[in-house]
């Protein structure tokens, strides 16, 4: 193990091709911090050639031990951000995989090299229900029975590998997002949302949520992981919006019609099961899960207060920022597809 004074100022990140993770490195190459990033099938979409030729790419997975140990050996921070997002029944060994035994194995490693901090991407899905007319903090008490997706469940399994880390003295924090808008690959992850406007899905549902920017995750990121701060988690939630109020934002930046016909319940439970059952014959992921046509239903509202008073140099992007500029990016592509990307 190397001491504090010998560790390279070279920082890795996981998950580099993803939303926050592409906007994380654009950031750090923007202080002139020497990168590493791991990516699995093809490097992000989001940075330039002259940004991605700036970073030393790593193919690879986090299930490989040995890569880990060689590329972190080298490395003085980890910023942790991949994981699979998915609600697809098909997907879930791969998920208790890459979210939880992946980020044992990023614990395991860190703690090996000697590493000076990890910040790890948790997600909302990681924390316990609010109680009745409250909004859900940190505090509240995660249990099986209230999170019954299995990603939630891997991702809060994936905390208590980094609390783990915490016990055994890894210096680590977690921030906690709620959905995370931004620039990337438009076919898989929160931002498909993009896609259906574009497509002018018609249907909306009733259910509203929380929504931060990916730019402000990768910068409180590095406001985290260059303070004292440690073995805290932070929600991060920048607006609260129905589903139909930001598809129909959405939609009046893209030129589009807004989704119009409200989805009934008992139309989308049926939706659901026919899409289970073409799955039988199919390798395509079906486009609703139950799992998710659940969440389009729900009311989530989150409380981001305690970033905000231990970071009082952060503030928030305006969600019309945010929506105005992920627009523009993906008009200017001219909403074609974006080859798939982890």
């Amino acid at each position: 193990m190397r001491t504090m004074n010998e560790s390279p100022k070279t920082v890795f990140v996981t998950g580099g091709s993803g939303l926050v993770g592409s906007a994380l490195l654009k950031q750090l190459l923007e202080q002139n911090v020497p990168v590493k990033a791991l990516y699995h099938q093809s490097k992000s979409p989001v940075l330039t050639s002259e940004e991605s030729d700036r970073i030393e790419w790593i193919k690879g997975d986090i299930l490989d031990t040995s890569l880990l140990n060689e590329v972190l050996s080298q490395c003085r921070q980890v910023y942790h951000c991949a994981a699979i997002v998915s609600f697809h029944p098909n997907q879930k060994e791969r998920m208790y995989q890459i979210n939880v035994e992946g980020t044992a194995n990023v614990v395991n490693t860190c703690l090996e090299c000697g590493i000076e901090k990890l910040v790890h991407v948790s997600s909302v899905a990681a924390i316990g229900r609010k109680s009745a007319n409250k909004k859900t903090s940190e505090e509240a008490e995660w249990t099986e029975e209230q999170n019954t997706s299995h990603y939630g469940r891997t991702k809060y399994l994936s905390e208590m590998e980094v609390w783990r880390g915490i016990g055994e003295g890894l210096s680590a924090v977690m921030v906690n997002p709620a959905i995370i808008l931004g620039e990337g690959n438009w076919n898989q992850g929160s931002a498909a949302i993009f896609k259906k406007v574009w497509d002018e899905f018609p249907f909306y549902t009733t259910g509203s949520t929380g929504f931060v920017d990916a730019t402000d995750v990768a910068r409180a990121m590095i406001l985290l992981m260059n303070s004292p701060i440690e073995a805290e988690r932070f929600i991060m939630a920048s607006a609260h919006y129905t589903y139909q109020e930001l598809m129909q934002k959405i939609a009046i930046l893209f030129k589009k019609n807004a989704p119009r016909y409200k989805a009934p319940s008992a139309l989308l439970g049926l939706a659901w099961r026919w899409e289970a059952f073409k799955t039988i014959f199919t390798s395509k992921e079906p486009l609703i899960t139950k799992e998710t046509v659940h969440k389009a239903y729900m009311h989530s509202e989150y409380d981001s207060a305690k970033l905000l008073s231990m970071l009082p140099e952060f503030q928030y992007t305006s969600p019309e920022i945010t929506l105005q500029r992920t627009c523009k990016w993906f008009m200017e592509r001219n909403g074609q597809l974006l080859q798939p990307s982890c």
